[in-house]
């Protein structure tokens, strides 16, 4: 049985001429003839009666009836579904993240992209950078924001964007009323520190911006997340090195002070599956790269 029998079969059933329904397929006659024989040995019963003067449908072809214009339509759908996918305007996207993102742009870019493609399927995972590039090496994320340029063959990668750290202090701290804060005036203070081991290029950063101010922090607290980094600080227990987006996180009780002098920076990359272009992919990165701050 092929979806060509079942749109005759459906046509002569609307039609019950022959002619008119050869007509309306732009096909002659015979060939008409031939398919609808075909399906009938296909199902096994006769699904017209058929004499000259009339064609009606057995009790056997009122029934396929209903079924095959379900199917039809079906095949139609998963066509234009089919299709829609292929040029990016329908599918899934599944997206991991660095909770630093939710101040870099990254829901901006996600609305942009949901208004020009309704029908994908946005999925979010909040991850650690290293947590990223194993879901994407086993195709489990489309694309990644993540905090590390080192990246397997496997994955594409674009800087999104450079910003510098700044000081992180309680509002109470004895530095929090200045301009700026130079670096050795953090030593001997309690640090909360990103753990190494959800991010090391983080951790490095920062340990190299304390060691070219010619100290090593005392770390308190170690922690997952830059929001728990902050959230920390504001509550008294301790000093941070921050990306400069925190400052938008806004949580009462922490300040935000640019470093002196140069420092190392926070980078944030977007990261993908290189190889095959995927148009819901594509058309992701695209959003982003549209709305991407500037690099400075």
């Amino acid at each position: 049985m092929e979806l060509r029998h079942l749109r005759y079969f459906v046509v002569l059933a609307e039609e019950l001429h022959f002619g008119r329904a050869a007509r309306r397929l732009s096909i002659s006659q015979p060939p008409l003839s031939v398919a609808i024989r075909q399906l009938e040995s296909s199902v096994g019963a006769q699904l017209f009666e058929r004499n000259s003067k009339e064609v009606r449908l057995t009790p056997a072809g009122q029934a396929l009836q209903v079924s095959a214009r379900q199917l039809l339509r079906q095949a139609q759908e998963a066509a234009l579904e089919a299709r829609d996918v292929a040029q990016g305007l329908a599918g899934r996207l599944r997206v991991g993240f660095v909770g630093a993102m939710l101040y870099r742009g990254l829901p901006q870019a996600l609305r942009k992209f949901q208004l020009e493609h309704a029908a994908v399927k946005v999925t979010l995972a909040e991850l650690n950078s290293r947590e990223q590039i194993a879901e994407l090496l086993h195709d489990r994320l489309d694309v990644g924001f993540v905090h590390t340029s080192r990246m397997p063959a496997e994955l594409a990668h674009v800087l999104l964007l450079s910003e510098p750290f700044v000081a992180c202090l309680p509002t109470a701290h004895r530095l929090a009323r200045r301009r700026t804060v130079d670096p050795a005036q953090l030593k001997g203070e309690p640090f909360v520190l990103f753990a190494r081991s959800v991010s090391p290029d983080y951790h490095e950063r920062i340990l190299g911006i304390c060691a070219d101010a010619g100290f090593a922090p005392e770390v308190r607290h170690e922690v997952r997340h830059w929001m728990s980094v902050v959230s920390l600080v504001s509550q008294g227990m301790g000093v941070a090195l921050v990306p400069d987006a925190m400052r938008h996180a806004a949580l009462r009780g922490a300040v935000f002070r640019p470093l002196e002098g140069e420092a190392a920076r926070s980078e944030a990359y977007c990261v993908w599956r290189a190889g095959p272009a995927n148009a819901v992919v594509q058309g992701f990165l695209q959003a982003v790269r549209t709305g991407r701050p500037v690099v400075a």
